[in-house]
């Protein structure tokens, strides 16, 4: 009787650990370069959006940005973070397919939002305000989530007041 119970009580353990070995071993999403994907937040009059997206966080990277590449998924982007706080000014050149790009103070309130900029257009599209962040999303995505200028996207490169 011992033996049996020692066996089921082995199984029972077996079969709720199994889960949680499985999730230790998953790994988060990597963009094109290896490096892990992190989590974005923009929350906007319809709720919280999640995000993963790709830190584009050094000159190289940022000059590079999405040239070359498909089409983001839905739950995708890319968030190009500078040292400071200026008027930013983001072109398409060489790069494929449509985008919303959305310019963001430090403090993670979108300043404004370029919707579905022209792909390989060199033509400046300004940020028209003070922007230490710009994300790229999939043409069409901010309009789908309600996304305006003043809500909020939540990274760990923002700093919220308060």
């Amino acid at each position: 009787m011992s033996s049996r119970r020692s066996i089921l009580t082995a199984l029972l353990a077996a079969v709720l650990l199994a889960p949680i070995v499985g999730c230790a071993g998953a790994q988060p999403p990597k963009d094109a370069t290896g490096r892990p994907l992190e989590p974005l937040t923009i929350v906007t009059a319809s709720g919280a959006h999640e995000f993963m997206v790709e830190i584009a966080d050094e000159e190289p990277e940022r000059q590079r940005g999405l040239m070359f590449r498909e089409p983001l998924a839905d739950d995708r982007g890319m968030l190009f973070e500078f040292p400071d706080v200026a008027e930013r000014a983001f072109w398409m050149r060489n790069t494929p397919s449509s985008l919303d790009i959305l310019y963001i103070d430090p403090q993670g309130r979108i300043v404004s939002i370029a919707s579905h900029a022209v792909p390989f257009s060199e033509l400046p599209i300004p940020s028209r305000g003070g922007a230490s962040g710009v994300l790229e999303l999939r043409a069409g995505r901010a309009e789908e989530i309600g996304a305006r200028a003043g809500d909020t996207v939540k990274h760990t490169f923002f700093q919220p007041e308060g």
